[in-house]
């Protein structure tokens, strides 16, 4: 039988919504166990958040970053080639007007460091392999895209 991995968090609010959709606060609290430091989030500032803090959306694209990341420099340790630096400026889309209203695009743009003799078709496969291999990324509808950049030092 293969093992199911379960994540739980905690996600708490406080306040009231008597003042109306305009005023309440949209600050909260996730904290995830076993892990000790919790994040203070909000909403999209476009929904009244604070745009000082992260939000739901701002996070789904961090998990999709850093899964890819994580995916990538995984199969670059157990392939034997040398990753030293991997930098993502990743972007989402979440356009109103295509209902239901949802993130639909995620761009991630990885700039990917090797050191050593490695071919960067072999670098762009494993960018891919990576991709089928993260989890976030086979978990959300939205299309995610890799514009890599490899650098061959």
């Amino acid at each position: 039988m293969a093992h199911v991995h379960e994540y739980r968090c905690r996600t708490e609010w406080t306040g009231t919504t008597a003042v109306g959709y305009e005023t309440y606060t949209r600050e909260h609290r996730v904290s995830v166990p076993p892990v000790a430091a919790g994040l203070t989030l909000s909403g999209d500032p476009a929904f009244r958040g604070d745009g000082r803090l992260l939000n739901p959306e701002q996070l789904l694209l961090v998990a999709a970053s850093s899964c890819q990341m994580l995916s990538f420099i995984a199969i670059a340790a157990r392939a034997r080639f040398d990753v030293i630096a991997y930098t993502d400026e990743a972007e989402a889309r979440m356009p109103e007007d295509d209902l239901p209203v949802r993130i639909t695009e995620i761009t991630l743009r990885p700039r990917i460091v090797v050191r050593g003799p490695v071919d960067e078709a072999r670098v762009r496969r494993y960018v891919g392999l990576a991709h089928d291999e993260c989890y976030i990324a086979n978990s959300v509808r939205s299309e995610i895209t890799i514009e890599a950049e490899i650098e061959v030092v």
